[in-house]
């Protein structure tokens, strides 16, 4: 595996952690298979970046 994407590509399967109603559980990608995702990544809060 490589650690670039290109267009098109298909995401590797993950599995990232999630608050859904108010409760933490995980998410894996394969529950949205089909369906058009986006993914959005950002430095966490009061972190320099």
């Amino acid at each position: 595996m490589t650690d670039r994407a290109d267009v098109g590509d298909r995401a590797p399967e993950f599995t990232a952690p999630g608050v859904e109603n108010g409760r933490r559980r995980d998410f894996a990608l394969s529950e949205y298979r089909g369906r058009k995702v986006v993914l959005a990544f950002y430095p966490g809060d009061f972190t320099p970046g």
